[in-house]
């Protein structure tokens, strides 16, 4: 007669598991050091939301994704900005579908339709910040231009200046402290004004000219700024209209602290989520359910617009994907039994600012990606709420991959709060919840990401891919 093993004892108080002691072994610290230097890579190849879906769609085509919705693995883009990508899973689509949404946007200097203008012989260009900046992070600091200028004929013209070590870069000009004390007295939220982040341009006076060439009103350095357009690009000022051009920190990522365990970087928010949803979903294959994965543009403005999360391109791409798989299924069906996850950056606690934070449940860095499982601000206002069903779901799925997480809020409850894409798609009734890895100095110029953090949230974008 064999006696029953008792079941061990619970484990009743809650023990968080750090990265580094998860994924101690020498084969995961070097597939973590692989994963970091591809995705500094990448930070650097994609500045702007067109960079990040050319790179991605590149990428996919590569691994045999095709804009075939017949085939098996498929991709659609949408005017340069928004990406969907599907792979077919074994279960019927009418059983529901795994999907991660991220945003390839972030916040920036975009440069005004009508830029450029001369004062005291500087030639300048008028900016309008596009998301939620802190204005003063973006003074004294090397800018890069990247974007795009489209002629009347059609003709698309990539503009990337001040990334190769022999282009010049561009800045903002800030008030020296010997002229700032008025400016040192005023609350932070007025005394920089977003009129005055006008980019440095140019210096140098063109040559002077007579007649019908000669610059208006003796503009002469913003003249030579014109001349230098046109001998590089082929552009005039009126091509500036039809121009997509944005400021953004100069200089590739970097890696941050005496053991290199964390990258200091533009774009972390949420360029780090694009990266890991889709490395997990070119680490798939044959999937049980089908997997969506899908990066927007205009997050950082409130997804409006035809390339944000509230436009009806996902509703399309699926139900052109229903149309070519599986006709009889209904679109409802399929959305009503999906699971999903808005891929999206979470708030680590700052050592020097932990007053703004409720650390019983704030995120740590170092211990994984953090589930938010309500955004919005004060009385949860604008928040998509996870219901409990669905976050115990994803409690067993990562505990059974063995991939450390967390679980937190954005700040004390009456400070502040924020917003993503998860409520959105919540509106077709699918279960979802934010999951992303903790940042610091979040929306700087020079955001901070653990490595060990972006390589479990890699895992676990993958085990929920994969269930």
């Amino acid at each position: 007669m064999t006696t029953k093993k008792k079941p061990a004892a619970p484990e009743l108080e809650s023990k968080p598991k750090s990265c580094f002691e998860v994924y101690a072994a020498p084969k995961d610290k070097k597939a973590m050091a692989k994963l970091a230097a591809d995705y500094m890579a990448f930070l650097g190849a994609c500045k702007t939301e067109r960079e990040t879906v050319d790179y991605v769609v590149a990428k996919a085509a590569a691994a045999g994704f095709s804009e075939a919705f017949s085939a098996p693995a498929v991709y659609r883009v949408l005017r340069g900005k928004t990406v969907f990508l599907a792979r077919r899973g074994k279960r019927p689509l009418s059983e529901g579908f795994r999907l991660i949404g991220a945003h390839g946007d972030t916040p920036r200097l975009d440069l005004k339709q009508h830029p450029l203008y001369e004062e005291c012989q500087i030639g300048l260009a008028k900016t309008h910040y596009y998301g939620g900046i802190r204005k003063h992070q973006w003074l004294a600091r090397p800018l890069a231009l990247h974007g795009v200028v489209v002629k009347k004929d059609g003709t698309v013209v990539p503009v990337v200046i001040g990334e190769k070590s022999a282009d010049p870069v561009f800045t903002i000009l800030d008030l020296l402290p010997h002229l700032a004390q008025k400016q040192s007295e005023q609350k932070l939220s007025e005394a920089f004004e977003a009129e005055k982040l006008s980019i440095v341009l140019g210096h140098e006076p063109a040559a002077k000219a007579e007649g019908k060439d000669a610059a208006p009103n003796g503009k002469l350095v913003r003249r030579h700024i014109l001349e230098l357009l046109h001998q590089r690009f082929g552009l005039t000022e009126d091509d500036l209209y039809s121009a997509e051009l944005q400021a953004v920190p100069a200089g590739p990522a970097r890696e941050v602290g005496l053991d290199a365990a964390l990258i200091g970087a533009y774009g972390h928010d949420d360029r780090s989520c694009v990266f890991s949803a889709f490395t997990a979903l070119l680490s798939s294959d044959k999937p049980e359910h089908t997997q969506i994965v899908l990066f927007w543009d205009k997050e950082e403005i409130g997804s409006d617009g035809a390339t944000g999360a509230k436009s009806l391109f996902f509703e399309y791409c699926l139900e052109e994907l229903l149309a070519a798989w599986e006709p009889k299924t209904r679109l409802s069906a399929a959305l009503m039994q999906a699971k999903a996850i808005s891929a999206d950056v979470h708030a680590g606690m700052d050592p020097d600012y932990q007053e703004v934070h409720e650390r019983m449940n704030s995120a740590l860095m170092g211990f994984g990606p953090c589930f938010c499982k309500f955004t919005g601000h004060r009385g949860k206002y604008g928040a998509n709420d996870a219901d409990a069903e669905y976050v115990a779901w994803l409690r067993n799925l990562l505990d059974t991959a063995g991939v450390p997480w967390q679980l937190a809020e954005l700040g004390k409850v009456d400070l502040g709060g924020g917003g993503t894409v998860a409520k959105y798609l919540a509106a077709y009734g699918m279960e979802i919840i934010d999951c992303g890895p903790p940042v610091l100095s979040m929306h700087s110029p020079f955001e901070i990401l653990g490595k060990a953090d972006l390589y479990a949230t890699v895992k676990a974008y993958e085990a929920f891919l994969k269930s």
